[in-house]
Order: structure tokens, then sequence, then C-alpha cells
């Protein structure tokens, strides 16, 4: 018997129960978007406005901000800006939605719910992944999917090479300008019906990259999205619970830019 093969039976299932009850999401004390508490907020200030790379925080002409989680890369330059612990750290990284409105901080927290876009969709799932200009920091959370911490198969998602086989494009990347036609023909070669995920910051709104002389401010105004999940990256449970919410197998966690438990 190989020595790696004895290694791995004594060391038992890597694979966690996550996110059966009990399961460890391997999250533990990493960092995720900040929140944004307005009522510690000073008159007039807008330090972490100015501190943000991408415009995830704008101070509005009222005096106020405006906070939008689709932008966010989750730097964390807004908390060490802030003098006032408006902008906090937090462990908050399952920002996948439905709607893209529902990134952007509201006082309420709540607006209405969005339907399931895969309402009595019961089958295993196919995706088929498009780099449409990444840097490759969502690629390395992709491949995490199927190592055997995460193992993504055992949820009945899978990885296809082939659009004619896939269910989701998950898109990842800015969209630079030569990858707009490949984009909208591997979305062309799907079977309906068809969803589409804009995977990372980039893709969702453009981020640092989005807007200039190469590249789309992300993806919504090429393809119709289904998912938005931000992130610089993602991390592989982010990935996990947005397909899983796109299934309607999971919780919605975000609703108006303020994360629920």
């Amino acid at each position: 018997m190989a020595l790696w093969t004895l290694f791995g039976l004594r060391q038992g299932s890597a694979t966690t129960r996550w996110p059966a009850p009990g399961g460890d999401d391997g999250q533990a004390d990493v960092l995720g978007m900040p929140r944004y508490h307005p009522e510690r907020c000073g008159d007039g200030c807008s330090a972490c406005a100015d501190a943000c790379p991408t415009g995830a925080i704008v101070a509005d002409a009222a005096g106020g901000l405006e906070v939008d989680y689709s932008r966010c890369i989750a730097c964390q330059l807004c908390v060490e800006a802030c003098p006032d612990g408006a902008m906090t750290a937090s462990g908050d990284w399952a920002f996948g939605v439905r709607r893209r409105e529902d990134l952007r901080w509201a006082e309420s927290g709540d607006p209405p719910a969005s339907p399931a876009p895969t309402a009595g969709y019961r089958r295993s799932l196919h995706i088929r992944h498009v780099d449409a200009g990444s840097c490759n920091g969502c690629e390395s959370e992709l491949q995490a999917l199927n190592n055997p911490i995460y193992n993504l198969h055992r949820l009945g998602i899978f990885f296809t090479p082939s659009p004619r086989f896939a269910d989701l494009l998950l898109v990842t990347g800015p969209v630079t300008n030569a990858m707009i036609e490949p984009l909208k023909a591997a979305y062309e070669a799907m079977p309906e019906p068809r969803w589409v995920m804009a995977t990372g910051t980039c893709a969702v709104s453009g981020a640092l990259t989005g807007g200039g002389y190469a590249a789309q401010q992300g993806l919504g105004d090429i393809l119709p999205v289904d998912v938005w999940l931000p992130g610089c990256p993602p991390n592989p449970a982010a990935i996990i619970e947005a397909l899983l919410m796109f299934l309607d197998r999971m919780p919605q966690r975000v609703r108006g830019g303020q994360y629920g438990e």
C-alpha cells in the first residue's frame, strides 16, 4: 500500500460537514466586509469616503454617506481611516444576493424579498466558468471548491468545460473589451433555462479596473445577472453559500446592505 494511501486512511475524511449544522465553514477570524454604523458618524466627516479606493463609500449632498458593498473590496482602509468607529471590521463574508440593490446600504435593511430565480429547480447544478479579465484571485478561490475540505461535488454542484452542458454561467473579472463577444457566445451556447452569476467585486461593479479604456464596469450591462457576489476575492464558503442561495437551499443573509446572521 502506498504511504499516501495509508496516511489518508489514518487521517480520515477531511471534508467539512458545513453547511450542515456543526460544520466548520473555514472562515473563523477571516475579515469580511466592514460594517457601517451611521449613528456613530461625526457631522460632515468623510474620512472613510476619502480613503475608499473604489468609490464604495461616497459622501452625499446632505453630509451623510452612501455605502455600496457591490464596489467593496474589503481592503479595511475605511476602518483604519474612520475616527468615530462608524466603519468597523467584521467577519461578514456571505454577501451573495439576488438583486444588486440589496448590496446598497438602506436605513430599513429590509427591502422586499426577491423570489428564487430557480424556483422548482431540483437537479444537480452544472457551472461554466468564464474568466473575463480577472487577476486570478477569484480563480484561486474557485479551485479550492474542489479540494477535500469543501468538496463541492457532495452538494450536487459541478463545473463543466462546455457551456452546452451548463445551467449557470459564473463570470469573474470586470469584463475586458476583448472578452465581451466570447462571453456572449458562451451564454448563447447554454441551453434554456440558463442563469448568470457575477463573482467577485470586479464582475459585480468593475472595482478598481472597471470603466477604463480596456474594461467594462462589471457584468450588469452585458448579460442578465441572477446572483451578485462581491468580494476581492470571495472566499470558497461565500461562493458555496451564494450557489446554495441561488438554488433556494440557503437563505440570503444581506438585505439593504445589512448583514443578518
